[in-house]
């Protein structure tokens, strides 16, 4: 089946073009990590690596900016392809690498030099020409012609000048503790030995000794591997995984046929014709749930989880804000739709359109507790401050709010309202707010009598909607997203009317009509829990934008990731929903276009993170965790 003989070629065959990229060899991580996160990882590469760190991006960071024959730079195959050597791309605007890109640069490197020994380090030999000592091939060419290259020499005296008396062994891969050993022995492992018609197995190739992707022998007359010989398996299929990332995986991009995304060339043959095939998704699955055994509380410095449902998949992913990466994958709801929590953190309350019920799920094992039928299909849903109420927001053309009592998980009432898309609780839980498409409008309702107080109609379909609170807690705007305008109108509460209008700037601009959203141009909306501003995503620009307040002033905003369609110009990401860290520190938004959730520092407007999720994302929300 999946035959990976070339897993050392590059995707791209730089190596045919001269190019100057550095070891092709496979490691994770390819997407920034949060402030926080990356000083702490870059304290312990500076503990346990013996490299000088300054030296290394004095003179080292410099090599891998160089053009060589060609104008290609290591930089130009190591920020995108999936190697060992992994160079974070820059962040957008910028030509080279901050201070904790560097660090997180600095600690790839270190896996690939054996302190003390030059000759015994991947980094100096990979690119040297075999005749002075390198290894037999590079595909991104042999650009050190002998040892006395004044480039080598620099690298050579680096290495050399490690601290002595450090064991001279590689770190594990950081693959090694996100992935699940016991998935992959009980679900991936069988794939290699499947037999699929017109194609050889896996294991028929990979078993042989020079494979990069190496399989352990079967023992005579044996079916399946060892316990010994699985971990083996394990510890060598990590090197071909980008953990939480399926496609900048090779396991999975090697054999998959080039119209669905795969490599140019596999000598396996096209073993995945598309992303359906069930033997691919599974692979995916799991490169894509790392670290989903794992408990949420096991960070204990966490004080938040960002949840966020795949409206087009039957997964929810959790996502330390901390680390930045995803820590648990709840499966099981198709066509996951709103979501929220108990006070206390113990429960998860998901919309799930598939099934047109409420499903209850325990935040610590992501088991479904209950399934509270609705009196329709749902789409979002709000709970009250005090937790003893979940509203469902029923979208039928005779709409309602279903209510949930959450100590008896039945549904106790339905209020009816135009057909109802988004639901939400006002910041002092007095009165619940539906928005309508059909209905054009926005209807408050007084949660003591459960009567509708007042409605506010629009010209236009009411899409996202984020409320203002004033000193008290009471309610003193509603900022409303509508559909076909590229911005959002602004709701006085008091006066039970709208009184403003704001449109967001044209630049930047130019998406929209490729990705078929030109009537849904700005979607996501959401007051930070400061109170000091308000963030807007817009298709439109493939971006986000951050207004003061209460003046409402633009103050400027992020691009998001691009989406790259084979054989089309880059599209927008299609940005869907916001959420925030209960500092205020982070912002989330959620990316449907791109299968990832964007990680922005909301004080330098810059993208720290891009973390894959599943499909098609949308509603995120913030759980805060009380202290122990």
């Amino acid at each position: 089946m999946v035959v990976f003989a070339a897993l050392g070629i590059s995707a791209l065959h730089v190596g045919a073009k001269g190019s100057a990229a550095l070891p092709l060899l496979v490691g994770p991580m390819p997407v920034q990590e949060s402030q926080s996160n990356s000083d702490h990882s870059a304290a312990g590469v500076q503990r346990q690596s013996p490299l000088n760190y300054e030296e290394y991006r004095t003179l080292v960071e410099a090599v891998f900016l160089k053009k060589r024959e060609g104008g290609v730079r290591c930089y130009d195959c190591h920020s995108t392809l999936t190697t060992r050597l992994r160079l974070q791309p820059f962040l957008p605007g910028d030509s080279s690498w901050t201070e904790e890109q560097s660090r997180q640069n600095f600690a790839f490197v270190s896996q690939l030099v054996t302190p003390n020994d030059p000759l015994s380090s991947p980094l100096l030999l990979h690119p040297l020409a075999q005749e002075a000592g390198g290894d037999p091939a590079h595909t991104g060419g042999k650009f050190w012609k002998s040892q006395a290259d004044p480039e080598w020499e620099m690298l050579a005296a680096w290495v050399r000048r490690s601290s002595p008396g450090t064991p001279a062994t590689q770190p594990p891969s950081p693959a090694t503790n996100v992935l699940n050993f016991q998935i992959f022995e009980s679900r991936i492992e069988p794939i290699f030995l499947k037999e699929r018609p017109g194609h050889a197995r896996c294991y028929g190739c990979h078993s042989e000794y020079n494979r990069s992707f190496h399989l352990e022998k079967l023992s005579p007359g044996a079916a399946n591997w060892t316990k010994d010989q699985s971990q083996r398996n394990f510890q060598n299929i990590l090197q071909h995984v980008v953990p939480g990332d399926p496609g900048s995986s090779r396991l999975l991009i090697h054999p998959l046929a080039p119209d669905a995304g795969g490599d140019p060339f596999h000598s396996g043959g096209h073993q995945f014709q598309s992303q359906n095939d069930p033997d691919w998704l599974a692979i995916a699955e799991w490169v894509r749930g790392a670290r989903t055994e794992s408990n949420p509380d096991s960070s204990s410095k966490s004080v938040a989880l960002i949840y966020v449902t795949n409206s087009a998949g039957d997964t929810i992913d959790v996502i330390d804000p901390a680390s930045n990466t995803v820590v648990q994958v709840i499966h099981g709801i198709e066509l996951p739709h709103g979501i929220t929590f108990s006070p206390d953190g113990a429960r998860v309350y998901v919309s799930n359109e598939s099934e047109s019920v409420l499903d209850v799920v325990d935040r610590k094992t992501g088991e479904i507790l209950r399934k509270v039928p609705l009196s329709g299909r749902p789409n979002n849903i709000a709970i009250t401050k005090d937790g003893r109420q979940v509203l469902v927001g029923i979208r039928a053309p005779q709409g309602a709010l279903d209510v949930i009592d959450t100590v008896s998980l039945v549904r106790v009432k339905s209020i009816q309202v135009d057909s109802v898309h988004n639901v939400y609780i006002t910041p002092d839980s007095t009165y619940a707010v539906s928005g309508s498409l059909e209905g054009m409008s926005a209807t408050v309702i007084d949660l003591q009598t459960d009567q509708i107080a007042w409605k506010v109609k629009f010209d236009h379909p009411v899409r996202p909607m984020a409320f203002e609170a004033n000193s008290d807690g009471s309610t003193r705007r509603i900022f409303v997203q509508l559909s076909n305008f590229n911005g959002f109108a602004v709701v006085d509460f008091a006066k039970h009317s709208e009184v403003a209008r704001i449109t967001l700037p044209d630049e930047p601009g130019g998406f929209g009509i490729a990705e078929g959203r030109v009537n849904t141009p700005a979607h996501g909306i959401g007051v930070a829990p400061d109170g000091k501003s308000l963030w807007v995503n817009s298709t439109l620009a493939n971006a986000v934008f951050e207004y003061s307040l209460p003046d409402l002033q633009l103050v400027g905003h992020t691009a998001l990731p691009l989406v790259h369609p084979l054989g089309h110009a880059p599209t927008s990401s299609v940005p869907e929903w916001i959420t925030f860290t209960p500092d205020s520190k982070h912002v989330y938004v959620s990316n449907s276009g791109d299968r990832s959730v964007s990680a922005i520092d909301m004080k330098t407007l810059k993208l720290v993170a891009v973390i894959p999720v599943g499909e098609v994302p949308k509603r995120v929300n913030t759980l805060v965790l009380r202290a122990p």
